[in-house]
């Protein structure tokens, strides 16, 4: 193409280009090319949070059932249920439905002459809440740190758990001896006893911490070697309550345990 040809040939496309823009001006502009924006509808949305939920929901009834292996900390995906869990009405009603359903059956019991029946109560998330601190905590998001509960414990400042302290007096009042057996150590007794008078638990017959001796065994081991002294003495354990199924599992176990729900740790 000549020199000639090429100045035409720019001057064509030039007015071409022209026409096209002032055609796109008078466009819809709803029908002009757009960025590629993938938006996802309500439904899809509160599809995908219903299927977390359920996941979580899942999750939590196999913990409660003792249905999963070992765990450390919650699923990540599960934080903002279990945090839901814990401070809505759920676990409360949980909590209710437990101490109600331990109070029929302590009623419906009669209990001997000798002064011997005895019920059985672990201490933290079974009489006391350690809610405060796990909210600081990511509800059992984050490993368990000894040190920093530790500090925690000696506030001394944990709240009762009050479906718990209910069933307490109930059963007090039906002439059980009170034994509470914590996997607390030994050092911890004043301040585990001060805290539990300050939630409201006055009167006990006996408060089993773990001894130096003992920091090595399994929360299960420990507790069964525990129970099976109690037994020694001449006690019956006509019911037992406890957060963890090492509370209630393993040897001399009660005539019945209650499990009381707690989906943020796992104690073996």
């Amino acid at each position: 193409m000549d020199f000639l040809g090429s100045i035409v040939f720019l001057c064509l496309f030039s007015m071409a280009f022209a026409q096209q823009s002032m055609d796109i001006d008078h466009l819809d502009p709803d029908l002009l090319p757009r960025p590629l924006i993938i938006e996802f509808s309500e439904s899809r949305l509160k599809n995908m949070s219903d299927d977390i939920a359920m996941h979580c929901t899942s999750w939590r009834v196999a913990v409660e059932a003792n249905n999963l292996g070992p765990w450390k900390t919650i699923p990540d995906e599960c934080a903002d249920y279990v945090k839901d869990y814990m401070l809505g009405r759920s676990y409360n009603v949980d909590l209710e439905k437990v101490s109600h359903e331990s109070g029929i059956y302590a009623k419906s019991l009669e209990l001997g002459a000798d002064g011997m029946d005895a019920w059985v109560f672990d201490i933290d998330e079974t009489l006391i809440s350690n809610l405060p601190y796990y909210s600081d905590h990511g509800y059992g998001l984050e490993l368990f740190n000894n040190v920093q509960f530790d500090k925690w414990i000696l506030e001394g400042v944990a709240p009762a758990i009050k479906p718990s302290l209910k069933l307490y007096e109930e059963v007090l009042s039906l002439g059980f001896k009170i034994i509470l057996l914590t996997g607390r150590n030994e050092n911890k007794r004043n301040i585990t006893v001060s805290n539990l008078k300050h939630a409201g638990y006055q009167k006990w017959d006996k408060l089993v911490l773990r001894g130096e001796h003992e920091r090595e065994k399994s929360a299960s081991a420990f507790k069964s070697d525990k129970r099976k002294e109690i037994m020694e003495e001449g006690f019956r354990i006509l019911g037992n309550s406890g957060d963890q199924w090492s509370d209630l599992t393993g040897s001399s176990t009660a005539s019945r345990s209650f499990k009381l729900s707690n989906p943020m740790y796992h104690i073996p």
